[in-house]
């Protein structure tokens, strides 16, 4: 999702909802499907910002509700600064540390996944992030946290662009190292590309030719890829191009995957509430279960307490596509 400015603003969620005490995972050919949540990434021009004023976190019985659909991975999204402010090498500020590790283990505690997910696009306090030393010493930090719970994704940052191709690569690396060095090797490690690490344009982009490269002892990468179906890609529209779009934006990423032995997820898709882009979004999917050899699974984008109305807006009880795209694609989750 192509957001420089995140927005501030709140809605009120109400209503008493049933907390199961463990994932009801459907049987999928997926491993991961679920949500992006945000909340602790808004505000992001108000640093560090006040909690419930510039940020907020997602909510646990929001949370609940969806794992009851069966999904079972949670992205959660929140800033670099805010965690360790002033440097990468820098301390938790353990006030904004405690509300991740709040929703973290919350998410965990449920036998969900939960991604840990920097939304910073490659930057730090609004600057390409090209001390790569730096960007690896505030993975080491992060990661010895959580170094302990198998059911953590790390998620290297979100959506690099309009940064050097073999940068990108080397921060990806440097995540990499940081985080397997830090004693966290159980967990998968998603990894993102550059140009918003689009999979239609994958290739195209030139960003294939560093991430291919990135290595792991532990063979636990999976290439998180964000796919939108509107006519720029970026997901600001509630339309989308045809029907048949989804599919056709993931033809080149999929030969991408299968030519290199490698494993890949949709991090971030959403189409419209309506006819059109709920076929595009089903016959995406559809292709990735046919396809899932190396597709592992999908995120929506996206929930959380203060999206209100918003067009994608995948929250309980009522967001738009909680309430009227969901019902649609209960078979791919």
């Amino acid at each position: 999702m192509r957001f420089t400015e995140l927005l501030v603003g709140a809605a009120a969620i109400s209503g008493a909802i049933a907390v199961p005490t463990a994932t009801q995972k459907r049987a999928t050919a997926f491993q991961f499907t679920g949500v992006s949540e945000s909340g602790a990434e808004f505000g992001n021009n108000v640093l560090p910002g006040r909690l419930g004023k510039e940020y907020t976190w997602p909510d646990h019985n929001a949370i609940s509700t969806l794992i009851g659909k069966g999904f079972n991975t949670f992205r959660v999204a929140f800033m670099m600064e805010r965690l360790i402010p002033t440097t990468l090498t820098g301390t938790f500020n353990e006030t904004y540390a405690a509300g991740l590790d709040d929703i973290v283990k919350f998410i965990t505690d449920q036998g969900a996944y939960a991604v840990i997910d920097p939304h910073n696009f490659g930057r730090y306090y609004g600057n390409v992030i090209t001390d790569v030393a730096g960007f690896g010493a505030w993975w080491t930090t992060v990661a010895k946290r959580y170094a302990s719970n198998s059911k953590v994704i790390f998620d290297t940052n979100n959506e690099y662009h309009d940064e050097d191709n073999a940068l990108v690569g080397q921060l990806n690396q440097a995540a990499i190292d940081a985080i397997r060095g830090a004693g966290a090797t159980s967990q998968y490690i998603f990894v993102e590309g550059n140009s918003w690490t689009g999979a239609w344009h994958w290739t195209s982009s030139g960003t294939s030719e560093a991430m291919g490269k990135l290595t792991d002892p532990q063979d636990k990468i999976v290439y998180e890829m964000h796919q939108y179906l509107d006519s720029d890609g970026s997901g600001t529209s509630e339309a989308c191009v045809s029907a048949t779009i989804g599919k056709e934006r993931l033809a080149d990423a999929t030969a991408w995957l299968k030519a290199n032995g490698k494993k890949g997820i949709i991090g971030e898709t959403a189409g419209g509430p309506n006819a059109q882009c709920i076929q595009a979004v089903q016959g995406m999917l559809q292709y990735m279960k046919d396809n899932s050899d190396v597709w592992t699974g999908w995120l929506w984008w996206g929930a959380g307490p203060w999206w209100a109305d918003y067009m994608y807006g995948m929250e309980p009880p009522s967001g738009t596509a909680y309430t009227k795209v969901l019902p649609s694609l209960t078979q791919f989750i």
